[in-house]
């Protein structure tokens, strides 16, 4: 979920309720909060426990709330999952350390400190070796799930040979999601579960219906499906994200907010092609 900010800048917190909640309507069964695309690289921790506890309030119980504690220091990374589990989340989302590059015996004790800090929370590992530097190994993976809360895993690699590497070495142990709107059909019929969503933001109800559709067996509305939202899917990173998506949110009624520094809003080029590719999808 994107992070709603006010003119001046600040968290909008009242904003950021109501968006949870429209989200869940629209076939969300969870929210990420302060992930990627809620820009936490720049917001304080104390921003981020005050948004995660308002969203929390918002929905309710109805999807589960998964908070964003990585960091590529683990004491940080520590003290934030422990406070995201005081906080009353359903998980956390601990994203492979950025920029210190550590190798697979520094990431598998990282991880390890991680859970144990907080045991009985549920923990999502989060590869995305484009923004971190380096990669989690399925090997390192499958050694951590005897830490016991480790349950998912966020698959943002780009392939969808790592969900089979996974799925060989892991089998049904790990909750597989991909974390590319646009390989999640290949990615679910390789043994993933479902997404962790970017394009929801606007097109929730077609996701969910072509995650239904596949668990269904009907192979060709979800390939339908599929085609409808690619435009979209690549509408949406044709630059960083979260740019794109927050624009494309204010073209469909929702003031969410430039992103922080060094982000910038999105050009007119950016904002045309998402306002032509949200007219040509079509509702569910």
């Amino acid at each position: 979920m994107v992070t709603p900010f006010g003119p001046d800048g600040a968290v909008d917190h009242a904003l950021a309720a109501r968006l949870a909640d429209h989200l869940v309507s629209q076939g969300s069964e969870g929210l990420v909060i302060c992930g990627t695309t809620g820009e936490s690289p720049t917001l304080s921790w104390a921003e981020q426990h005050r948004l995660i506890a308002a969203v929390r309030e918002a929905v309710a119980g109805r999807a589960r709330i998964i908070a964003g504690s990585g960091s590529n220091c683990t004491a940080e990374a520590v003290e934030a999952t422990r406070q995201a589990a005081d906080l009353g989340v359903d998980g956390a989302l601990v994203v492979v350390p950025y920029y210190n590059k550590p190798p697979q015996d520094g990431l598998e004790a990282h991880f390890r400190a991680v859970a144990a800090a907080a045991p009985e929370l549920p923990l999502m590992l989060y590869n995305i070796p484009g923004r971190t530097g380096c990669s989690l190994a399925p090997e390192t993976t499958a050694r951590l799930l005897d830490c016991g809360n480790v349950v998912s895993y966020k698959a943002a690699s780009g392939t969808t040979e790592e969900v089979s590497a996974l799925r060989l070495l892991c089998g049904d142990r790990l909750a597989i999601y991909s974390g590319d709107d646009g390989l999640t059909l290949p990615m679910l019929a390789v043994g993933a579960v479902g997404v962790v969503s970017v394009a929801s933001h606007v097109a929730g109800p077609q996701i969910s219906a072509m995650i239904n559709a596949f668990l269904a067996g009907d192979l060709g509305r979800a390939l339908e499906l599929h085609e409808q939202m690619l435009p979209l899917n690549r509408a949406l990173f044709s630059t960083t994200n979260p740019i794109p998506v927050k624009a494309a949110l204010e073209l469909c009624g929702w003031p969410v907010g430039a992103p922080r520094l060094p982000l910038l809003s999105a050009s007119e080029a950016v904002k045309q092609r998402l306002s032509e590719t949200l007219a040509a999808l079509r509702p569910t």
